[in-house]
């Protein structure tokens, strides 16, 4: 079991913060519609919602952002938003945290992507997608890159956060991570089945166990399964880390020097583990940028984890409460 102390977290959090990285992927609207059910609609046999409330958040890689706001650190997102409304208000959210919009393309191509969540008392009762999944054009991922290009000197890290939404492309993420570590900078993976193995030579690669299986056609039922997998994992992509998370089990940590670490999961109560994945991959990247070793952020990005899935929807995770919580509960937990 890992232990930090107060002087080793403190120096950590205090190198990563103002730290600038790039957050590459599809960016997403969440929309929230809040109402109360009174009656079955005439027509057909659904519920009629009265919106009383309505709320837009940031979703997709645009949530793991929110993370690195939390963090203390500064995102610059790389992505495609439509020439529409939800896309004019993407911008505006981003304005009012002060965020930059250089790496944002604006295109008539495709719609911004929209997540509209309905929820009649208290109840989730639809989500409604709007969105299109096929590959953006070649034209498109040439402006991606040239946008990771001017800003690539300015970061310390890239995060490639795919939700297979047709921004994440292996020809295009083949030329950034050439880049990125031509330049010396950390490059974080969130993977999606489609493009699983495209991701070669990055600092981290983090699926999770259902990702994993898919893509590697078995199933994760034992140590040694898992083990099996993390190690074809580092052998086929060649990146320095594999990190598979486990839900309820907690996450395991393959390193190139051969070293498996095996972590419980840092949750005390779980209410909802909605944007769990986003924190993780937010706070681990953050950590390395802070001087952490892979190993320290792993440990971080768990707690991090655990604190927001004790929170109820997609809730970002804030550095000083990251901090309270791993000094006042790391010695509760043994691995």
């Amino acid at each position: 079991m890992l232990r930090f102390s107060e002087q080793r977290l403190q120096e950590i959090t205090g190198g990563a913060s103002g730290r600038r990285i790039i957050v590459f992927g599809d960016l997403m609207v969440d929309e929230y519609l809040w109402g109360d059910v009174t009656r079955i609609s005439p027509e057909a046999p659904v519920p009629i919602v009265n919106i009383s409330q309505e709320q837009i958040r940031f979703g997709g890689a645009a949530n793991v952002a929110n993370n690195l706001v939390g963090l203390t650190a500064v995102p610059i997102l790389v992505g495609v938003i439509g020439n529409d409304r939800m896309g004019g208000l993407f911008l505006d959210m981003l304005r009012q945290r002060k965020l930059p919009a250089e790496g944002i393309v604006q295109t008539d191509d495709r719609p911004t992507t929209v997540k509209t969540r309905i929820i009649g008392n208290d109840q989730h009762i639809a989500r409604v997608d709007k969105e299109r999944t096929d590959p953006v054009s070649p034209e498109i991922q040439q402006q991606l890159f040239e946008r990771v290009l001017a800003v690539i000197d300015e970061v310390d890290a890239i995060i490639i956060q795919d939700y297979n939404k047709g921004v994440v492309q292996p020809t295009l993420v083949t030329r950034i991570v050439d880049l990125a570590n031509r330049r010396g900078k950390f490059v974080t993976v969130d993977p999606k089945f489609e493009n699983f193995l495209s991701f070669k030579n990055v600092t981290v690669f983090k699926p999770n166990v259902k990702e994993t299986e898919e893509a590697l056609a078995v199933r994760l039922h034992t140590e040694e399964e898992l083990l099996n997998a993390g190690q074809r994992l580092l052998k086929e992509l060649q990146s320095q880390a594999v990190l598979i998370t486990r839900g309820a089990q907690g996450m395991a940590l393959f390193e190139a020097d051969g070293e498996v670490t095996l972590v419980s999961t840092r949750a005390r109560k779980v209410a909802d583990v909605s944007g769990a994945g986003d924190t993780v991959i937010a706070t681990l990247t953050y950590a390395l940028c802070g001087g952490a070793s892979v190993k320290e952020a792993v440990y971080l990005s768990n707690f991090a984890a655990g604190l927001v899935c004790e929170e109820v929807g997609v809730v970002p995770v804030e550095r000083d409460r990251l901090v309270k919580s791993v000094l006042r509960n790391q010695n509760d937990y043994d691995d």
